[in-house]
């Protein structure tokens, strides 16, 4: 279905951002795939209008409707297992400046979910020889850099804490400034071990828009 002229183009975007919401939810999906399967199942078509497409923010907003709606207990229980998990690795790697992102950070980590940090470190081998020192099993992979694709990408390190899997985006210490910039809109991108503490000390949902 393609808009008419008398078509609210906002409730297509929001009809495409709550199916995707839904996805992620029930299934894990990314956002850049829910987003695809959702606008192919409202619109009808494989490449839409980039103006009908929600962004990253609307359908975080949409997650965490949704999650308001159906997580109930199990939600808020998974959330803070979630961020006390974080919070000990965080403590464990202290001495390279772990930060903390995506949706634990942001409220909206279910059942599929992961824990990822970002790490500022002289270098990348200092992580996986602190881990592996301590008998840490890790897989390696790359990550795009935050900064976008300008920038290289970025080692990640994989590893189970507590039965719970982190993946760790190791960065260079000059990249530290750049990472403390706020997102376009307000929320945030990023904390620190402090700055967590604070969040598991209030609503465990964390209503960031609020």
């Amino acid at each position: 279905m393609m808009p008419s002229q008398n078509y609210d183009l906002q409730q297509l975007r929001a009809q495409i951002a709550a199916l995707a919401a839904r996805m992620i939810a029930q299934d894990g999906a990314d956002y850049a795939t829910a987003r695809k399967k959702a606008a192919r199942q409202v619109l009808g078509v494989d490449q839409p209008q980039p103006n009908l497409m929600p962004d990253n923010a609307e359908i975080e907003d949409e997650v965490r409707r949704y999650l308001a709606l159906f997580g109930g207990a199990l939600h808020a229980e998974r959330l803070q297992a979630l961020r006390e998990t974080a919070l000990q690795v965080m403590d464990a790697l202290a001495e390279f400046r772990p930060y903390l992102t995506g949706a634990v950070l942001n409220g909206t980590a279910g059942e599929h979910d992961d824990i990822h940090l970002q790490l500022f470190a002289d270098s990348a081998k200092e992580v996986e020889i602190f881990l592996l020192n301590r008998n840490v099993s890790i897989e390696i992979s790359e990550t795009p850099h935050f900064k976008g694709a300008r920038h290289d990408p970025v080692e990640t390190v994989s590893f189970l804490w507590h039965k719970e899997a982190v993946h760790a985006e190791l960065y260079d210490f000059h990249d530290l400034r750049g990472a403390l910039k706020p997102r376009g809109d307000g929320r945030l991108q990023r904390v620190d071990a402090a700055g967590l503490r604070a969040l598991m000390t209030s609503d465990p949902s964390l209503e960031q828009d609020e």
